[in-house]
């Protein structure tokens, strides 16, 4: 049976009196297909050319790859909107992060150009600094964020994020968010964190997720994709124990999400959000997802204006993201490579290596605390550690969430009310969760032979 007060309104009536509705067949018929056009699109992988990713990724990658001039072109474009578009709404001058990552857009552009025009300092030429920045993170995410975006307008626009927000209403004991984060979740681990993001802020602005709510999801759902866990499991060489590391990451992770779900900072962020009420007397579960999604399909006439409106929002955020990711990535991999800072970061990490029975726990403290800069650098700077570390260092590279490289400033790109500072207490209680998490079970695998 269906609780009360779990959801949005079922009933069509809910609609104004002068809202067009579509027939019940029609909406039916869109529900179906719609949905199932974004199902396939973002959850089916196909392998194309020894690739296996979803399709609008392989599009992405054909733009990057095969268009590689096209898509810079259209990189540039969207960084100059980026960077002109707090000067003329007037938003740079709101408070002072968005003074602070205005400048920082402003610096990303002129590193791109510097980077195009091979004119940037040599020390900022190396593969694992601007060249890594602008090919493998700003460049994709340009090209994926909008395609996506374009695409998710038949998961959300459509019924289906309703239908699951019912039938997944589990996650709010647990995770204390609502049932479609599940769709975020999913997002981003068959696809992109920066495609779970654009979900999460679409879902927030229509007042569907409350701050805390959101909160979660950025911080505790929006992880890498699988695609780029085989990456990591390659280079710590975990490949030979692909499952176990795969299923031990993906449980360490959303138990790690469960549990800062329900301390500060998070629990502290209002949690109010005006959702209507359920009204639903008797039934199945399965009956009222059915009907909320198929009340929210009869809303959905103008299909012109449902993708456009997505499209917008993706060029929108994907403006915002990439010169941040090149400006602030490039100074977090500058004070990880060339500054002590992320040495001292990894001395408040040491107490929890050392109690997790880690062979070299301060060595190790030191290259998970690099994870802030960006998610990779553990796993290149323990790739030759011990088995249980490297064990660890794949674990934190994909639970921990939060780096500068890329997450940071997505979410800073975003509406969902988080400041650098509350992201980076959030990463630390995240890496030491997920070190004792993962050391624990590293043990147990060790004692039983799974790994070694």
């Amino acid at each position: 049976m269906i609780e009360q007060n779990t959801t949005l309104n079922l009933k069509d009536a809910a609609a104004t009196p002068t809202e067009s509705l579509l027939s019940k067949p029609v909406a039916l018929l869109q529900l179906i297909v719609f949905s199932a056009i974004g199902l396939v699109m973002f959850f089916v992988p196909f392998t194309i050319g020894e690739k296996s990713t979803i399709l609008f990724d392989h599009g992405a990658t054909y733009l990057v790859n095969q268009q590689h001039t096209l898509s810079v072109t259209l990189l540039f474009l969207l960084m100059i909107f980026g960077v002109s578009k707090p000067f003329i709404d007037g938003s740079w001058r709101k408070n002072i992060t968005h003074m602070i990552m205005t400048a920082f857009k402003i610096i990303g552009l002129i590193l791109a150009v510097m980077y195009v025009a091979d004119v940037a300092p040599a020390f900022m030429m190396e593969k694992d600094m601007l060249p890594f920045l602008f090919e493998k993170l700003a460049l994709p995410v340009g090209m994926i964020v909008p395609l996506g975006a374009l695409i998710l307008a038949f998961l959300v626009g459509f019924g289906l994020l309703e239908m699951v927000g019912v039938l997944m209403q589990i996650m709010k004991p647990i995770w204390k968010t609502p049932g479609s984060s599940a769709i975020d979740a999913v997002a981003s681990f068959v696809g992109s964190y920066s495609i779970g993001l654009l979900i999460t802020n679409r879902v927030y602005l229509q007042k569907q997720y409350s701050a805390r709510e959101a909160i979660i999801i950025a911080t505790g759902f929006s992880t890498v994709s699988a695609a780029f866990m085989v990456i990591v499991a390659k280079t710590l060489g975990l490949m030979e124990f692909w499952n176990l590391f795969f299923w031990s990451t993906l449980v360490i992770t959303f138990i790690v999400t469960a549990i800062t779900a329900r301390i500060p900072p998070i629990s502290l962020v209002d949690d109010s959000v005006e959702r209507p009420a359920l009204d639903h007397k008797g039934g199945t579960r399965l009956a009222a997802a059915f009907d909320l999604g198929l009340s929210t399909s009869r809303r959905a006439t103008d299909l012109k204006k449902i993708l456009w409106s997505n499209f917008r929002d993706g060029l929108t955020m994907a403006a915002a993201i990439v010169p941040s990711i090149i400006a602030v990535g490039l100074t977090g991999l500058i004070l990880a490579k060339y500054t002590p800072v992320f040495d001292a970061l990894g001395l408040l990490l040491y107490p929890f290596t050392l109690l997790s029975g880690l062979p070299e726990p301060l060595v190790a403290a030191k290259g998970m605390s690099a994870g802030l800069a960006e998610m990779f650098l553990p796993a290149l700077l323990l790739s030759e550690a011990d088995i249980l570390t490297r064990y660890v260092a794949g674990v934190i590279s994909i639970s921990s969430v939060l780096f500068f490289s890329a997450m940071i400033p997505c979410v800073l790109a975003t509406e969902i009310p988080l400041s650098v500072g509350k992201m980076v207490i959030i990463w630390f209680e995240r890496v030491v969760l997920s070190i004792l998490l993962a050391a624990a079970f590293g043990h147990l695998a060790m004692y039983f032979n799974w790994i070694g």
